[in-house]
């Protein structure tokens, strides 16, 4: 918890995600025909994808970027959130088509589809369980793990439909940190999130008391800063101007630098990882 006991609204949520990519054109088509996004807007150096009119990634080209072999700290996956078992059926049912299926697990929380982009960001797409029927331990905190995840069953539920559906969003993103102590003195005592989870070499964070809203893990043990591949930045969205006044005043007080945005402050935090806020 943040030091002064101030810690971000419970109706706070992750926005967009970009990513920076060598192959515009072709990522593009990745997250439109095998996620199930919709391209929303696109030039020669930048892509819009979304659900309905509500953007979720942003893809930026750069022809030297080369995701696969980031050495860096930044993204372990982006995880798209879907609002129903049917709809994560159809994405299990268009990756098994047409793309490769990395993994799939029941974490207690929820039920989660795993695959890799063709420049090397991984890729979530999961529904959540009822909130009351999350595991919890006797002081409150949730309890996600890590099980198998029969898919026939997820494969019977799919209804036929080719893109994801209103309702679907950035439910959390995944980073991979060089060090989960720097991770938590910007992410809890700084910006304002709260813990809720922790397991070797990970540490899961949120707002609202959501089961991560944030991710950090030291798995690869990354020890450079962000390089300029893979993870451009990611965007939290605020319930109103006061929220995000509070958080300029937080980050502020801090040895990081905030800049405004068109819509909001961006500040770039442990490893060069790059955080917008927008109300």
């Amino acid at each position: 918890m943040h030091s002064n006991g101030e810690t971000l609204p419970p109706e706070t949520r992750i926005g967009r995600t970009a990513l920076t990519v060598s192959k515009l054109t072709e990522m593009a088509d990745f997250y439109q025909d095998i996620v199930g996004l919709t391209v929303l807007g696109r030039s020669d150096t930048t892509a819009v994808l979304g659900v309905e009119e509500t953007p979720l990634l942003v893809l930026e080209h750069d022809p030297d970027a080369l995701g696969r072999h980031r050495s860096g700290a930044g993204l372990f996956h982006n995880a798209f959130r879907v609002p129903s078992r049917e709809a994560l059926g159809d994405a299990l049912a268009r990756v098994r088509e047409r793309w490769q299926l990395g993994g799939a697990s029941d974490h207690g929380v929820s039920e989660a589809l795993y695959l890799t982009d063709p420049e090397g960001n991984g890729i979530e797409i999961y529904r959540d369980y009822p909130r009351e029927e999350w595991p919890r331990g006797d002081d409150g905190t949730i309890r996600m793990g890590t099980y198998s995840l029969d898919l026939e069953p997820l494969r019977a539920a799919a209804a036929g439909e080719s893109g994801l559906p209103a309702g679907t969003d950035v439910g959390h993103v995944h980073l991979e940190v060089s060090s989960l102590e720097e991770f938590r003195a910007f992410y809890v005592d700084r910006v304002g999130f709260e813990v809720q989870t922790e397991v070797p070499a990970a540490s899961f964070v949120s707002a609202g008391g959501y089961h991560h809203h944030l991710g950090a893990n030291t798995w690869h043990h990354r020890s450079r800063p962000v390089d300029g591949r893979g993870l451009s930045w990611f965007e939290v969205v605020l319930p109103d101007a006061d929220a995000l006044d509070a958080v300029q005043d937080r980050v502020a007080e801090g040895r990081y630098t905030v800049t405004g945005t068109d819509d909001g402050i961006a500040v770039t935090g442990p490893d060069g990882i790059e955080m917008r806020f927008r109300a």
